[in-house]
């Protein structure tokens, strides 16, 4: 494990320019052919007509179709609610990772994670269910906790609602899919270079060539040198490749042969201690709640405050070295101009190495039990502190056999998509531990150092190997049973084996019969079938809209999640258990408006998580716990005029645990489903003004956030038990300097709203909302 050296506070960065001149080095010759053609065009005398038509309107936030070859038909008349998130958007926006992307759809909200992933990987809760487990890349499911960046991202979409269907095995909340940039025929060079707030540094490549009249090869390279704004110490490394080869472009036959790789070297976030927030509680407060001191005290008359934002409670020494590689290949070969057999297949890795160092619990006094005194001035308080390191190892192999057709059977067209696929995945992770009785020394509350020596965690020699394979089989067929009438029928099999391969090291115990360091191995195996399927009914009263009803399903096996099958009978892994269950019930409509430039769509729903653990009133544990959420949700996308382009979308969800703990010391029946706001709205848009100006802006408004569902929890004497709602400004403006070359600033709430835009588990950890920042690019394109 390699050590990282802070670098955010040096006057000269240190940024690696040598693969970025390169990469600019290759567009030359494009950059002199564009000149070229500017000079002939300058000389001619005479120019062509220019005809506008209705069809000149581009939209350019509005897709057609999701890149899934097993969605057969157009957004419109797809019975699900689908978002689709393109890169002319994002780009707008700045926006460079995956989290940031996702701020463009309603329903979802961001964790901050436990057990050491406080700042690392993308923890997605939607509609009321963790998604973390269902990110995919094209199509094909992407491992690890990991924070994805978007350089090579075509555009992401969003499927709401249980789609066993689709992919197998998943949550209730549905999926993320990420569709990666492809080789194609043009030829066009595109690169970006932004500075910002927080030491933000960053430049992008995207350069397609053709070799030949059916081949063509795309490269796209990413490095990444930052800060993140209001954080001292903490630092957003990277530096990424990703190629895409196609041969037999334009004929019956093509291959692709895509390579990606990015390098993450960052020194992670522990967060905040939430002591000052509204809401938070200790001993030394009143029962309110309140940040006032009650009277008599050793800080009668004093206000606690909340700690200053840019406090960093870690250690230089953290880190976070990710590493993730595909290699996917795929051959396509049409059969008939109705008819096409696909075959991919990939190899992917990723491995994540850190240390992270967290708050922990505050302490007001010196001693403990009856010598114990209070430390009178709060600036004196100090926090704990705690280490946690990973050491975690991700890989996949999977080969996908896909045909599509489209035929006439009984006098009625079927569009078909069905295939076969085989899935290996596999996790390991390598244990850290610190010695027993080991303490890490406490920061002062409001004034931490990181000069602040810590004793780092070491391999204990414990271990966790967890690996699924599965077979699946898969149909899904759209009906056409008239011009107006639409049948979608879909359905998926598959047989999974999960074995769980654990090593644990022997601790003290009375009587000691094993030697204290003893390796002590245990496995645990599950094997069943999981079947899934999706039925819809659509109904077009005009061409360019739809009314839909759909009923889909999925199932999460014991070990589904994370690979970890546990032999506790109360927990949700224990191969003895029936996998989790979860159906969506939903009735929407879609309409492409103004000449299908613009997307508007409307969808009520009711999902349904079943099988789950929950105590009864005696407190036995049972596999009948049940969760479910019910909203609205709305879209808008596309264009309103040539000028003016926009996406928005709104979401009212309202969840309840129907069937929770009964008893104990939590008790969750009836309760609101955590990390589930029940309401939350995005809006962005653009304007381009005459001679190219184009200016932009955005709000986003989530509501509140509670992060227990507990009914009983006494609320006097727990910690911060809720993100309250929040508004965020965003601005953009964008120049064409040259027909070859813009500007672009990005403003960040712009209002300088303070909020948590991320809670712990426990309420006594957070990350607080990004304050007012600034993002400036060139973007170059030939």
């Amino acid at each position: 494990m390699a050590f990282i050296t802070a670098k955010k506070h040096q006057q000269v960065a240190r940024f690696n320019t040598t693969l970025l001149a390169s990469a600019f080095a290759l567009a030359l010759p494009a950059t002199a052919a564009a000149d070229q053609q500017n000079a002939a065009t300058q000389n001619n005398t005479q120019l062509d007509a220019v005809v506008i038509t209705a069809d000149a309107v581009e939209a350019k936030y509005k897709a057609e179709k999701v890149s899934s070859t097993k969605q057969t038909q157009p957004l419109v008349n797809t019975p699900q609610t689908l978002v689709v998130v393109k890169k002319e958007l994002f780009q707008q926006q700045a926006a460079t990772t995956l989290s940031d992307t996702l701020r463009n759809t309603p329903g979802i909200t961001m964790l901050m994670g436990e057990n050491g992933n406080t700042a690392t990987g993308d923890s997605i809760f939607m509609r009321g269910f963790d998604t973390q487990g269902s990110i995919f890349v094209d199509s094909i499911r992407d491992l690890g906790t990991i924070s994805r960046d978007t350089f090579n991202t075509e555009q992401v979409e969003i499927a709401k609602g249980p789609a066993g269907a689709d992919n197998g095995r998943g949550s209730s909340s549905g999926y993320i899919n990420l569709s990666s940039k492809q080789a194609t025929q043009d030829e066009f060079t595109t690169g970006n270079l932004t500075l910002g707030s927080g030491s933000h540094k960053r430049a992008t490549v995207d350069l397609n060539r053709q070799l030949s009249d059916t081949s063509a090869i795309r490269v796209n390279l990413l490095k990444q040198d930052s800060g993140v704004v209001d954080r001292d110490e903490v630092e957003d490394n990277k530096t990424g490749i990703a190629t895409s080869l196609a041969l037999g472009l334009g004929t019956a036959t093509r291959a692709y042969l895509n390579l990606f790789h990015i390098d993450q070297k960052n020194l992670p976030d522990g967060g905040l201690t939430t002591v000052g927030l509204a809401g938070y509680y200790n001993a030394a407060f009143d029962a309110d709640r309140s940040t006032a001191f009650p009277n008599g005290g050793p800080n009668a008359g004093k206000t606690l405050v909340p700690v200053d934002t840019s406090n960093f409670y870690g250690s230089t020494n953290d880190f976070d070295d990710v590493k993730a590689t595909m290699v996917t290949a795929k051959i396509e070969h049409d059969l008939s101009d109705k008819t096409t057999l696909r075959n991919t297949s990939r190899f992917g890795q990723s491995t994540q190495d850190y240390l992270l160092t967290g708050v922990n619990a505050i302490t007001t006094t010196t001693g403990t039990g009856a010598a114990a005194v209070a430390i009178a001035d709060p600036a004196n308080w100090t926090v704990s502190r705690s280490r946690q390191g990973k050491d975690q190892q991700n890989q996949i192999l999977t080969n996908q056999t896909q045909l599509n057709t489209s035929v006439a059977l009984a006098g009625l067209t079927h569009d078909i998509s069905s295939g076969i696929e085989f899935i290996y995945e596999s996790q390991r992770n390598n244990t850290l531990g610190l010695p027993a009785g080991t303490a890490q020394v406490a920061a002062n509350l409001y004034n931490p150092s990181t000069a602040d020596v810590f004793v780092n965690p070491v391999h204990t020699g414990a271990s966790t190997d967890g690996s699924t394979l599965t077979s699946g089989i898969y149909l899904l067929d759209t009906i056409h049973l008239s011009d107006q009438w639409q049948l979608n029928a879909s359905a998926r099999l598959d047989h999974y084996k999960t074995e769980t391969d654990t090593v644990t090291i022997q601790g003290t115990s009375t009587p000691q019969t094993i030697p204290v360091g003893t390796k002590l191995g245990s496995a645990v195996e599950a094997s069943d079938n999981l079947a899934s399927f999706k039925l819809g009914a659509l109904y077009k009263p005009a061409t360019n809209g739809s009314v839909y009803l759909s009923y889909a399903t999925s199932q999460l096996p014991p070990g589904g999640a994370n690979f970890t099958l546990s032999t506790t009978a109360n927990n949700i892994n224990n191969p003895n258990l029936d996998p989790q269950k979860g159906t969506n019930l939903e009735l929407g409509t879609k309409w492409d408006l103004l000449n299908e430039k613009l997307a508007v769509t409307a969808a009520v729903f009711k999902s349904n998580n079943e099988n789950e653990i929950a105590t009864d009133p005696d407190g036995t544990a049972l596999q009948v716990g049940e969760r479910q959420v019910r909203g609205l949700e709305l879209g808008l996308v596309g264009a309103i005029t040539s000028a003016w382009q926009i996406s928005a979308g709104a979401a009212y969800m309202d969840s309840e645990i129907t069937r929770g703990n009964q008893s104990g010391r939590i008790v969750t029946d009836g309760g609101t489903i955590q990390w589930t706001p029940e309401l939350t709205f995005t809006l962005w848009n653009t304007y381009e003004l005459p001679l190219g100006l184009t200016l932009g802006g955005g709000v986003r408004y989530v509501d509140t956030v509670v992060r227990s569902s507990s009914t009983t929890l006494n609320l006097a004497k727990t910690a911060v038990v809720e993100m309250p709602d929040y508004w965020v400004v965003d601005a953009m403006a964008s120049y064409p300097v040259t027909p070859y070359v813009d500007v672009q600033l990005n403003v960040y709430n712009l209002l300088d709203e303070e909020y948590i835009a991320k809670l712990n588990n426990g309420g006594s950890r957070y990350f607080a909302g990004t304050p007012r920042s600034f993002r400036l690019g060139v973007n170059v394109q030939f």
